[in-house]
């Protein structure tokens, strides 16, 4: 079992290096931030773009990988994302992991541009061509793509990843259409669940839904990635429960879990002495 982290990217570099030099010293496999414009509750207040994020902790640290936890096409295009991410890739030294997600129809990242939510179908169908063309612009020499949502044409991918072919996409999907986007472009697939009012339904759903993606054609072999703060109770809530959560994940064949860096209130309220607790104790029990 591989264990991550996401540092939301609401600090100032000052206060943020600290945090990413951190998750590498503390035995973390990957650190992860937020690639939106803005996010519920938290929109009012600072929040910082997520490629010089990972670009800046590309810098300070060697080991861990690093990843966007997840892109959406509702404010990105393929083209200038692939060039940014071709970048981070060979800054990081081959160390980049391309978390993607269909987007939220109605968040603030299609707000404040002034947009509007796509129904269910058609968001599904932007994301496939946000993927097919991600994926080519990576790996091909030239990619000439006309979409309904985008299009490329004659674009250069030219040093290409450090990775081969690519970076690695972790495919974020919990339904039908968008698990055959993972099982066909992805490396690993993601997902935070199906919602759940207490933690043994939010479980079930993952139970489900891992069910699911193990059905899907293609799906044989891929790492599979689970958020584990979208459920009712926060992960870091106490290393007792970190450690059950390890546990149910590993049972439904998860080989990574992600977890959030305790913030003092709000969303992920927690305490930084449980982060300190589960590195101490439950990360070695699992690197034995």
């Amino acid at each position: 079992m591989r264990v991550g982290i996401v540092i939301l990217p609401e600090f100032r570099w000052s206060a943020a290096e600290q945090r990413w030099r951190a998750a590498e010293s503390y035995g973390f496999d990957h650190a992860w931030t937020y690639d939106h414009l803005g996010w519920r509750s938290l929109v009012d207040g600072p929040w910082f773009d997520a490629v010089p994020t990972l670009t800046a902790a590309a810098m300070v640290t060697s080991r861990i990988r690093l990843g966007t936890l997840v892109a959406s096409p509702n404010f990105r295009h393929p083209v200038p994302f692939a060039r940014s991410l071709l970048s981070l890739d060979d800054i990081s030294g081959g160390r980049l992991l391309v978390g993607v997600g269909a987007g939220t129809p109605a968040g603030y990242d299609n707000v404040v541009m002034g947009g509007e939510g796509l129904p269910p179908r058609a968001r599904v169908d932007r994301y496939g061509e946000f993927v097919e063309q991600l994926d080519s612009l990576l790996t091909a020499e030239r990619t000439s793509i006309g979409g309904e949502y985008y299009t490329s044409v004659d674009a250069r991918s030219a040093p290409g990843c450090v990775q081969h072919p690519r970076a690695p996409f972790v495919v974020a999907a919990n339904g039908p259409r968008s698990m055959r986007i993972a099982a066909r472009y992805g490396q690993a697939w993601l997902t935070t669940g199906k919602g759940g009012d207490t933690i043994d339904e939010w479980w079930a759903g993952v139970a489900e839904l891992a069910e699911r993606f193990t059905a899907v054609p293609g799906s044989a072999g891929k790492d599979r990635y689970l958020s584990m703060d979208a459920a009712p109770v926060f992960s870091l809530s106490s290393a007792e429960y970190f450690r059950e959560a390890l546990g149910r994940a590993a049972e439904l064949g998860f080989t990574d879990v992600i977890t959030h860096w305790p913030r003092p209130d709000g969303v992920y309220a927690g305490r930084e002495s449980t982060l300190d607790e589960v590195v101490a104790t439950v990360l070695p029990e699992i690197r034995k």
